[in-house]
């Protein structure tokens, strides 16, 4: 968006140089949307919870069931979910498929956004 097509609310104290420098740092709009479409995956209680068990140790599917209470079935879609947003990888280890962190990223967005909450 060029710095003339924004619209002006009308203060004394516009600052066009600021605002040029803002919209030359935003990034494009596909990233903002698969930026968007990440946060989504953040926010469902039941990921979150997988992805606590998961920073904790590598797990199979029955056990973050047991932990979580939960079928092995809805586990199981939500490892989906979370695998196609590269959020976890897994590994097979014999007939179990172990489950765990795509990378240290994972782990900075959830300590991150839990220091966040916890703020006073």
């Amino acid at each position: 968006m060029a710095i003339e097509e924004v619209e002006h609310c009308g203060l004394m104290h516009e600052h066009p140089d600021i605002r040029a420098q803002a919209i030359r740092q935003m990034p494009d709009e596909d990233h903002l949307y698969d930026l968007a479409e990440l946060y989504k995956i953040f926010g469902d209680s039941t990921r979150i919870r997988i992805l606590y068990l998961l920073l904790e140790s590598e797990m199979c599917v029955c056990d973050i069931a047991a932990c979580l209470n939960m079928t092995q079935s809805a586990i199981s879609h939500q490892l989906r979910v979370l695998k196609n947003a590269d959020l976890v990888r897994f590994k097979r280890d014999g007939k179990s498929v172990i489950y765990f962190l795509a990378d240290e990223h994972v782990r900075t967005i959830l300590s991150c956004g839990m220091e966040h909450i916890l703020e006073e």
